[in-house]
């Protein structure tokens, strides 16, 4: 049975610093489960479609890269429910500071406690890509800001796009 990795995110949207984490996870493991989390009470910029499609394509090279294979996934669950389904080992959380690995290490405790048979792996940041969130790149996107050193360019065409139609 292959070894599976399952990162979870909204990925609202694909940034440099999820390609990162990406990259990263991808030679953790054969297969690599990207699980974009859809909540009823939240509002995306990207459609979960969009996302998916945008995460195909600029992971898909990064994990073929590293000789693992690649899904894509939503879930409106527990993340451990939905790595279970995914048959995975591992829950992949990248990490950007301090306050990053609090958070982090709080739920990595109680995932751990529901489900002891998946490991949480947190992988750091690179220093290019640490200073990247979704939040700011949607907010510098949404006033007409260069985003462009903070998403691959798929992901500036599909935010250029959005932010045409305002």
């Amino acid at each position: 049975m292959p070894r599976t990795a399952f990162y979870t995110g909204s990925f609202d949207p694909v940034t440099n610093g999820h390609a990162d984490v990406i990259a990263g996870a991808a030679r953790l493991c054969e297969r690599l489960v990207l699980a974009i989390g859809v909540h009823p009470g939240k509002a995306p910029l990207l459609e979960a479609g969009q996302r998916a499609a945008l995460l195909r394509e600029v992971a898909g090279p990064l994990a073929a890269a590293a000789g693992a294979s690649l899904e894509v996934v939503t879930f409106d669950d527990l993340a451990v429910d939905a790595a279970r389904r995914a048959g995975a080992t591992i829950i992949v959380r990248g990490l950007r500071d301090g306050t990053d690995f609090d958070y982090e290490m709080q739920m990595a405790g109680m995932n751990a406690t529901m489900a002891p048979d998946i490991q949480t792996v947190f992988l750091p940041a690179s220093g290019r890509v640490r200073h990247i969130t979704a939040t700011l790149v949607r907010q510098i996107a949404a006033i007409g800001g260069d985003v462009s050193p903070f998403v691959p360019a798929p992901v500036l065409a599909a935010l250029k796009e959005r932010f045409a139609q305002r």
